[in-house]
């Protein structure tokens, strides 16, 4: 099951890891692909869990009976779980510590409240690493730890110091500079990577950290260096779901809105996909192909949609309604799934598309809560991208192999650049006019969730 096309590394030694907060498994997904044997997968939600459980078995080590086991796990209590003493690690025997801490306490969106928010896992993540000392660490987060940097520099630091103390490699931090200069200097191990750099049909900055054990680097091999970006050309909108988008409109290639035969001069599941192909591949023309950030947000809250106003008018200008989600296409309501005046709406199997997960991963739950485990997720192709740097690192004779297709920063260099403004795209320049038709939120909600 591989999105990208490229072949999952064998070692003579395999590479081991333990991840936290896992999620649906879109960062599992990635450092499989990568290499990586998972060990253990940890996270709280039930019905991640269930997708987990869903799509592990057959996964080096894992079975049936192994995937089914999957039970939810605060990240707090992992070192004193059966799960954990079963495994029987020792310090220094597992390659890789790998999470995505959960992002509300560095949102932008949020309140920021960083160590003195409960939600911060940081903490729990440093006691793992000071138990495993595993011989590399790679944690995501949201972008919002990172920028503006005066905002969390100091509890960058500190976490800096404490992975410094238990034998990583980490940057020097002069105690008299300024925030910016600190966040420079940081770059080496903690950086933003852009989505849509490494395949992804997406704008989904994220913040990762990676660190590797002093006891794993030598003067005479390769240290770690960043992905840049997957060479070749940038994914689309267009091309990503142009497939299911057919598959989704085939049945009604001949029909009208309701599933009925249609008739002279009504609008037919043919021409629905026409029009989402031409506004699609007109945004992408306009270098305005790739997707706004797919919005995963609270359990708290009602049905999901696909952000907020101005990234919906961004999906508009790609010929997709994104005002709700659709139902699968089993239960297709062609009047409110596809026929939309702003274009269809999207399935979660294609939300899950445009956030990297190969077809086929297997989402559990109702659909707005398998629609958040999607929004929720990291997108596999980037975990696979770092995963494979970091097993250049711990895997030097296979570093060719490994870094083939990207594009590397081996001097360390700085990223400044800042994404194309997609959320920004003036809808009447590429979206085509339609009647207007007044919906109820209720309506474009309710249906299926």
């Amino acid at each position: 099951m591989r999105a990208s096309g490229r072949k999952r590394p064998q070692f003579a030694s395999p590479l081991t890891s333990i991840e936290i907060c896992a999620g649906a498994g879109g960062q599992a997904v990635g450092l499989h692909n990568a290499g990586f044997d998972h060990r253990a997968l940890v996270e709280w939600d039930p019905h991640a869990v269930q997708t987990l459980s869903a799509n592990v078995a057959g996964w080096p080590g894992w079975d049936a009976e192994r995937a089914n086991a999957l039970r939810p796990m605060d990240v707090k209590e992992f070192l004193k779980s059966d799960e954990y003493k079963e495994l029987g690690l020792k310090p220094g025997e597992l390659d890789l510590l790998a999470g995505g801490v959960p992002c509300p306490p560095f949102s932008l969106a949020g309140k920021q409240l960083g160590k003195a928010d409960e939600r911060d896992l940081f903490p729990a993540a440093l006691d793992i690493i000071k138990a495993l000392r595993p011989k590399a660490v790679m944690i995501e987060n949201v972008r919002g730890i990172l920028e503006p940097p005066e905002v969390f520099i100091e509890y960058r630091a500190e976490i800096l110091r404490d992975l410094g103390e238990l034998g990583y490699v980490v940057p020097h931090i002069g105690g008299g500079w300024t925030p910016a200069r600190q966040d420079v200097a940081m770059r080496d191990v903690w950086r933003r990577l852009d989505a849509k750099d490494f395949g992804v049909p997406q704008l989904r900055p994220r913040a990762i950290l990676v660190v590797i054990h002093e006891n794993y680097l030598t003067d005479d091999a390769p240290g770690f260096s960043w992905p840049v970006r997957l060479d070749g050309e940038e994914a689309t909108v267009a091309r990503a779901l142009e497939k299911t988008m057919e598959e989704r409109c085939k049945p009604f290639w001949d029909k009208n809105r309701w599933g009925k035969p249609a008739k002279p001069g009504e609008r037919t599941g043919q021409k629905v996909f026409e029009d989402w192909l031409e506004d699609a591949e007109k945004a992408a023309a306009a270098n305005r192909g790739v997707a706004p950030t797919l919005v995963g947000g609270s359990r708290k809250h009602g049905g999901a949609d696909l952000g907020p106003t101005r990234a919906k008018r961004a999906w508009e200008a790609l010929g997709v309604n994104a005002m709700g989600l659709a139902n699968d296409p089993e239960v297709c309501d062609p009047e409110r799934d596809l026929f939309r005046d702003a274009g269809p709406m999207l399935t979660v199997e294609q939300a899950a598309i445009i956030q990297g997960f190969p077809r086929g991963w297997k989402f559990q739950g109702k659909k707005t809560a398998r629609y958040r485990q999607v929004g929720n997720a990291f997108p596999p192709p980037v975990a696979e991208a770092v995963g494979r740097a970091i097993a250049a690192v711990l895997r030097p004779d296979h570093r060719e192999e490994l870094l083939r297709d990207y594009v590397m920063d081996s001097a360390q260099e700085s990223q400044n650049s800042e994404p194309a403004g997609q959320l920004e795209i003036p809808v009447s320049e590429i979206a085509r006019p339609r009647a207007p038709r007044h919906d109820s939120v209720g309506d474009l909600l309710s249906t299926g969730i």
